[in-house]
């Protein structure tokens, strides 16, 4: 049960590890883009009795200075599109793996379970319906959870064969197949 621990501990670090990389490398990315400035061209001087000119170079200034203050920076565009990918790109910590869930119950469930029936007692589905009908508890993970590990009648508890994780994943596979079934 530790090792399982550890191992869906070592796929949530290895998801998050992939999404802060590619930040990282997005980040350092907009960063190595910002070291090329484009060239300017040279302002030529305002002759030195003009006032006009002085204004006109002032407002210039004050203009261009607006525009660099208002200019988004790099570093901050990298921050956010890697913060935003960190978020969007990984799996919540808690979420069921359905993947996972599949084939937990196709290794152990199908024997009795296969497409939701069950061939020990016909009347005991895995269909939504049944489920509400005779799952203590009624329809909800929680209750496929208490069935699966503890078992009942003639289904054997898989709480010692199966780690929480698994029976996690089994149990929300098995709650979303059962009004597709």
């Amino acid at each position: 049960s530790v090792l399982h621990f550890f191992h869906s501990l070592s796929r949530r670090v290895l998801a998050m590890s992939r999404a802060a990389c590619l930040s990282v490398a997005v980040a350092l990315g907009l960063y190595g883009a910002s070291c090329f400035v484009t060239p300017m061209t040279p302002r030529s001087a305002p002759e030195a009795g003009s006032v006009a000119a002085a204004q006109l170079q002032q407002q210039g200034a004050f203009a261009e200075a607006q525009s660099q203050s208002s200019a988004w920076s790099p570093l901050a565009i990298g921050a956010a599109l890697g913060l935003l990918i960190a978020v969007a790109g990984g799996k919540p910590a808690l979420a069921a793996d359905l993947e996972n869930g599949e084939s937990v119950f196709n290794g152990n469930c199908t024997s009795c379970h296969a497409g939701g029936n069950n061939t020990i007692v016909a009347e005991k589905k895995l269909k939504k319906e049944a489920l509400e009908k005779y799952l203590t508890g009624g329809y909800s993970v929680a209750s496929i959870v208490t069935q699966v590990t503890n078992g009942k009648n003639s289904m054997p508890a898989f709480g010692e064969k199966l780690g929480p994780d698994d029976i996690d994943d089994v149990a929300n596979y098995v709650y979303g197949q059962a009004s597709k079934w």
